[in-house]
């Protein structure tokens, strides 16, 4: 099991290339991962990597792009049982 980040952020986060957003930041991070969007306009993102360059990309999300509003993100530390070496959109 990989020791994983996993977020899912609510709000005006869809329609607005936030899952862009976060691939392009999570890349700067040089952070694995994916990100997708989910039902009720909400995007979800699983993050691998250095805990400090993780650390930041939280704060990053509670941000997001200019054209969002992040109303809610809730993150938790979990095992994934997959390694990603890369960062992807779902």
């Amino acid at each position: 099991m990989i020791r994983s980040y996993h977020c899912v952020v609510t709000g005006k986060v869809q329609d607005v290339f936030f899952r862009a957003w976060v691939n392009d930041q999570a890349a700067s991070l040089k952070l694995g991962g994916w990100v997708r969007n989910l039902d009720e306009k909400k995007v979800e993102v699983l993050l691998q990597g250095d805990e400090v360059n993780i650390a930041e990309m939280r704060t990053r999300l509670m941000v997001g792009p200019p054209l969002s509003q992040v109303k809610d993100l809730k993150c938790e530390w979990i095992d994934y049982d997959t390694e990603h070496k890369e960062f992807a959109i779902r």
